[in-house]
């Protein structure tokens, strides 16, 4: 059997080349952004070496599960599995239905929620509430309007409160205006062999 996986820099596993171009499927991914940029943070997927970075910052208790937003074509996603989050520990959230479709037969075991970020206390089944230990956020922010940040910021909090959440932007400063969110903002990662450079921002509730 070919072994699809090998260790990064950072002694996180990730995938090989067939097995990546195959989960990140760019032509669908281009043609997304083509059909709406604010929906997509970069024209192409994130780099292995963003995505171990990431992984890297992932945090879970063994009763909890990491959370996704933005998942695209499940590169991070298919990043966290191989770093041992179990697929029945990862739910991803994806607005664009093809993209949602393309998740499901990726990502078998993985709970892909098809539907708006925004609306995760909906979204999001009840008895994940409060057992989030991680989410990771895909999703352009910064090309939101301070309102539609603000419901964000809050989806989260009702579903992970207290946890915060990561985002990977690929902004030379933080992609939110941490005072006026009442965020604190860490930047645990620069990834400059990422096209374009990227980093990976962790933000927390309280000042």
């Amino acid at each position: 059997m070919t072994n699809t996986m090998n260790k990064g820099s950072h002694g996180v596993a990730t995938l090989d080349g067939r097995v990546r171009r195959r989960v990140a499927n760019p032509a669908m991914f281009f043609r997304r952004w083509l059909a709406n940029p604010l929906q997509m943070g970069s024209v192409i997927p994130s780099s292995s070496a963003l995505c171990q970075r990431i992984v890297k910052h992932t945090r879970r208790a063994a009763d909890e599960a990491v959370l996704e937003l933005g998942a695209g074509t499940g590169v991070v996603s298919r990043a966290l599995l191989a770093g041992g989050v179990p697929p029945e520990r990862l739910i991803v959230v994806e607005i664009v239905p093809e993209m949602a479709d393309h998740l499901r037969a990726m990502l078998p075991g993985v709970q892909v929620l098809e539907g708006d970020a925004k609306d995760l206390p909906a979204l999001l089944p009840n008895h994940w509430h409060g057992r989030i230990g991680s989410v990771v956020c895909g999703i352009p922010l910064l090309l939101l309007p301070f309102p539609e940040q603000r419901r964000f910021i809050a989806a989260i909090e009702a579903v992970a409160p207290g946890r915060g959440f990561l985002q990977y932007s690929y902004c030379l400063t933080s992609p939110l205006p941490c005072r006026k969110h009442a965020l604190t903002v860490r930047r645990e990662a620069w990834t400059p062999l990422n096209f374009p450079p990227a980093s990976v921002w962790r933000y927390a509730p309280g000042l």
